[in-house]
């Protein structure tokens, strides 16, 4: 079925804008659904927002809003929401209300008012996994529980077998292993995952949902102490401060570019292999925070500017990466684009961009809140 116009919620945001602009240079007619969410945008359209696409200011928790938005519509892009694992647990209402009202509005209105809708692709994250998957030389593959926080403070950083109690080794997680959220974000998004498949089997809807890891790219914002870790050493380091790296800097995750995640929400609206899943997209490969910071500290000229500071935040995974075998074979889609030749567009557009530091407000109202 091809689909000619389409609603983007989010998007404005970090994701949601290159879509637009990946859908517009495929000649979709697009509407651009979002609220300029003043952390990120200070309530304003951001410079890069794409001209040809239909912009409606409005707010997901809005149903009359949202409902208005539809009209016309051939399939959605659901990627409006609040983003930020630690900020989650402290402004609880708005998460829930956006994350899971938002979407709860969106459903209830494809189900019970007359739209020409055909199509919902949305995203997950990886958050919902908790820890990921890990290899017991005795056990197997194993999920273990998050680290308790008496073992923490000790400075043990180490995953140990949940069995045996052996130190394990992290492995792929596949996209149907089990989840365990970690935060209220986590909790939210899945909810959001699982609401939406349920939609699907209900009412035979065509519903795809890829499972985002570390997204990086230009347009995050460098002034969100929340956003996603690349974007919060860039600012770091661009305004004279160091890339500071919780534990012993040796926990990982799986980075993947802005451009490769994009790649993959065009492929899902036109796949009807992919209809009812949940898929990974993702490298497929660990890299350390500790790797990450030096890697930009240098590009940056920044070099050694790293600070690996021995806390810890509470509820924080060690590791987690994909198994992206799903992706390959429902999608006909891999990772093109190398963390080095990413990281290399990352830095080159955050040079020219405006930042101010937040690392050290938004640290302080965790260690208010008893989470650091």
């Amino acid at each position: 079925m091809r689909y000619s116009k389409i609603l983007v919620t989010g998007g404005a945001g970090f994701i949601g804008s290159f879509l637009v602009d990946e859908l517009i240079s495929k000649g979709y007619k697009v509407t651009v659904f979002d609220n300029l969410e003043k952390q990120v945008h200070n309530g304003k359209a951001p410079s890069y927002l794409n001209k040809k696409a239909k912009f409606i200011k409005g707010d997901v928790r809005n149903r009359n809003e949202l409902a208005k938005a539809l009209n016309g519509i051939d399939a959605i892009y659901h990627l409006a929401a609040s983003v930020g694992v630690a900020q989650s647990n402290y402004e609880i209402k708005k998460y829930v209300d956006t994350n899971i009202g938002g979407t709860a509005n969106l459903l209830d209105i494809l189900i019970n008012e007359k739209h020409s809708v055909k199509k919902l692709v949305s995203i997950s994250s990886m958050t919902g996994f908790g820890e990921g998957n890990y290899k017991c030389k005795k056990c197997g593959t194993v999920r273990p529980p998050l680290r308790a926080e008496k073992q923490l403070k000790k400075r043990d950083w180490n995953i140990y077998c949940p069995n045996c109690g052996k130190i394990v080794k992290e492995s792929p997680t596949e996209d149907n292993a089990k989840e365990y959220p970690n935060s209220i974000y986590a909790i939210t998004k899945k909810a959001q995952q699982d609401m939406c498949l349920l939609f699907s089997s209900l009412y035979n809807f065509p519903v795809v949902i890829l499972r985002g890891f570390n997204v990086y790219g230009p347009r995050q914002s460098l002034s969100n102490p929340y956003t996603g870790v690349t974007a919060i050493f860039i600012s770091r380091l661009k305004n004279g401060g160091e890339a500071v790296c919780y534990e012993d800097g040796l926990q990982s995750r799986d980075f993947v570019s802005v451009h490769d995640v994009v790649r993959a929400f065009i492929l899902a609206l036109n796949s009807t292999k992919a209809n009812g899943n949940v898929i990974n997209i993702a490298s497929g490969k660990p890299t350390s925070i500790k790797r990450v910071a030096e890697i930009l500290s240098e590009k940056l000229n920044r070099k050694g500017k790293v600070n690996i500071n021995h806390e810890f935040r509470k509820n924080d995974i060690r590791h987690c990466f994909a198994n992206i075998s799903k992706a390959k074979s429902l999608l006909n889609w891999q990772p093109r684009i190398s963390l080095e030749k990413g990281f290399e567009e990352l830095v080159e557009w955050g040079e020219k961009e405006k930042s101010k530091d937040m690392f050290t407000s938004a640290e302080d109202e965790l260690k208010k809140k008893g989470l650091l």
